[in-house]
């Protein structure tokens, strides 16, 4: 497998050390080892994690994480497969397809736990009736941009193959909303930034999916079952991060960190598209970071229709909600949420 070149790099730098000091004190051998946290592409959602890194939370909880970017939810789902990373940060499409393709894979958590995008058209379009026979900008078909045009298209009453309805692979979200804006595609499904930039420009705004909350697991903690068996504390610990780094960065009165986080992050320099950034992300996440199975579903359901291996698993396996769920039953979620003024 190709590992990624920041967890080689880190790996190497490590290694080096040893040899050169081997003879290390008792108490810095005695520290506990960094676990590797990866993440496989840059979304507001990822907030949270940057958060907890920035504003010490992981050694707060003594769960002792370091981010790693790995370029690509496939190379992540391999890392974690191999064994490379014990913990990353995905969405339930490419657990599923891992899970799929023999990865034993967990899901301990999720921070975004439906579909929150809109369908928008070029100029002048006014009803669902008119994308008929339309083309449709995706990523690609089975990824994440695919799975939220199908249920889209549901939504509105519509079939992408009764009605006839071209499905052109583009690349990611800004690719796809700049051939929306060029004409090369009729229509997508977008949210955040790209649908205000849109809309100011005339497109139109054909249906919005949040107020529906249809069910959708697209960012999730996954872990591997034996790092979840093997230091179940460790995971907790994690998993403790996360709570209060969603209640902190949900936080109002935080929200001038969580901006400044989001710009340095993302390379942004305009604070207008930063607020948007910022609102996005409040729209977007949950308080309760807990994975629901109706999310799966949905994500089986359709990438069945292009892999039938896929409908064989059994997406109830896949979710392991038991550390999450135990702080929510033992009142943990609701005091972190207290602490940071959130109802």
């Amino acid at each position: 497998m190709q590992r990624f070149c920041c967890l080689t790099i880190y790996l190497s730098f490590a290694l080096a050390v040893y040899l050169l000091f081997p003879c290390m004190p008792a108490q810095a051998a005695s520290a506990p080892a960094k676990i590797f946290f990866a993440y496989g592409t840059l979304s507001a959602r990822l907030v949270p994690f940057w958060i907890a890194e920035e504003q010490g939370f992981f050694k707060k909880y003594g769960a002792p994480a370091e981010l790693v970017f790995v370029r690509g939810a496939s190379t992540l789902m391999a890392a974690l497969a191999s064994g490379d990373v014990p913990i990353g940060v995905t969405g339930g499409t490419p657990a599923l397809g891992g899970a799929a393709a023999g990865a034993d894979v967990a899901i301990v958590a999720n921070v975004a736990n439906r579909v929150n995008v809109e369908v928008m058209a070029r100029p002048g379009t006014k009803s669902v009736n008119e994308l008929r026979g339309k083309r449709f900008g995706i990523q690609n078909p089975g990824g994440t941009t695919w799975i939220n045009t199908i249920l889209a298209l549901e939504h509105v009453g519509l079939d992408y193959k009764r009605d006839n309805i071209n499905l052109q692979p583009i690349g990611d979200s800004v690719l796809v909303g700049q051939a929306l804006e060029a004409g090369r595609v009729d229509a997508a499904v977008l949210d955040g930034a790209l649908v205000r930039r849109l809309r100011s420009k005339g497109f139109s705004i054909i249906a919005e999916l949040q107020p529906a909350k249809i069910p959708l697991l697209s960012q999730a903690i996954v872990v591997a079952p034996e790092f979840l068996q093997k230091r179940a504390d460790v995971a907790e610990k994690l998993l403790m991060t996360l709570v209060e780094s969603l209640a902190y960065s949900m936080a109002p009165a935080n929200k001038a960190v969580v901006i400044k986080t989001m710009m340095r992050r993302f390379q942004i320099n305009d604070p207008a598209v930063a607020e948007e950034g910022y609102q996005d992300y409040l729209s977007g996440v949950e308080r309760r970071p807990i994975p629901t199975v109706d999310g799966m579903r949905n994500i089986r359901r359709l990438l069945a229709t292009l892999n039938p291996k896929i409908a064989s698993v059994k997406v109830e396996g896949l979710i392991d909600s038991r550390l999450i769920r135990k702080l929510d039953e033992n009142g943990f979620i609701d005091k972190m949420a207290a602490s940071y003024g959130l109802k």
